[in-house]
């Protein structure tokens, strides 16, 4: 992984924002931070971006989950955080019985959304069936994938993981106001000047305008989107995107171009969109309020926007 500090914009005024640019996790990711001295931290968070795409990331070989993947069924000793961050996506398949599964990565290794360009036979998706993330086993800091079916892929909870890792590590050094954007997963602390919401546009599916749908205004809180327009291919006119259902082994064909989820946790949000996405509206909408302090919105393919119950005008502005 390659960062690139591409602009810095520095005050001594606590209310005026210090911002920088860079690549990681194979996005742009964003940090503005308010306050005199936060421009010495904000260095450091691309660090623990950087930190955490080496030891998560399926494709570097030296990374944690690259030597799970190549292990052949043996144990491999790994960090700490990547435990927490594989217990906690276990965790988000039994919630949804398997709907999100994290032992994917055959699956998506096949699909390669970033690279293809035409979809692959069904031979080769049915090849890339059966697995199970119940079939990945925990022994202290070491893992095993019990069959030869399993890989891991945290691509669908890493970036918020990551976010929240950010979050803590600005907290514990004082720095309680700013927003951290990881290539759309975006992370708002505390009010900038004590009494203002940070407002963050939800893009319009598939608008190359740059034109919000809406707006939330938010104050310590993650908001998370998933949806079929962020990376896709077509083929036939038809469009492929990077949900899979792992049912099909086909990307989601559903009444939805994104949800977004609203709650405190990133790494939550990064799983809960993927899962009632994948849901469908009913369904989706269904499991986001049965969770507390979560909420969602959905835009369907239609362009209709449905919220859960807790979101109020106060909280979603429309954008004319």
């Amino acid at each position: 992984m390659t960062i690139a500090l591409c602009s810095c914009s520095c005050s001594m005024n606590s209310n005026e924002p210090v911002t920088k640019n860079g690549f990681a996790l194979d996005t742009v990711i964003t940090i503005t931070l308010y306050g005199s001295d936060s421009e010495k931290y904000i260095d450091e968070c691309f660090n623990i971006a950087k930190k955490y795409d080496e030891m998560l990331s399926n494709t570097k070989e030296n990374s944690d989950i690259y030597k799970i993947n190549h292990s052949n069924g043996e144990f491999t000793e790994v960090n700490p955080d990547t435990i927490d961050l594989i217990k906690q996506g276990i965790n988000y398949g039994e919630m949804s019985d398997g709907t999100f599964d994290i032992s994917i990565g055959k699956l998506t290794t096949l699909w390669d959304i970033k690279n293809r360009t035409v979809p692959p036979t069904p031979e080769e998706v049915q090849s890339a069936m059966g697995f199970n993330y119940k079939n990945i086993e925990i022994d202290g800091n070491r893992v095993r994938l019990k069959t030869d079916k399993e890989q891991l892929d945290l691509g669908g909870i890493a970036k918020g993981f990551i976010a929240d890792k950010i979050k803590d590590y600005l907290n514990s050094n004082g720095i309680t106001k700013g927003v951290i954007n990881l290539g759309g997963n975006v992370l708002c602390l505390d009010r900038k000047d004590g009494t203002t919401n940070y407002n963050i546009g939800i893009q319009k599916p598939f608008d190359e305008s740059g034109t919000p749908l809406c707006a939330l205004s938010v104050t310590n809180k993650s908001i998370v989107t998933s949806g079929d327009y962020q990376r896709y291919f077509e083929y036939n006119g038809v469009k492929y995107h990077h949900i899979i259902d792992v049912n099909t082994g086909y990307p989601v064909d559903n009444e939805l171009d994104s949800v977004t989820i609203i709650n405190s946790s990133s790494t939550a949000g990064d799983a809960l969109s993927s899962i009632a996405f994948i849901y469908g509206l009913d369904k989706g909408m269904q499991l986001i309020e049965s969770i507390p302090d979560t909420e969602a919105i959905f835009v369907t393919k239609d362009g209709n926007i449905e919220k859960t119950s807790g979101i109020d005008d106060n909280m979603l502005k429309k954008v004319q």
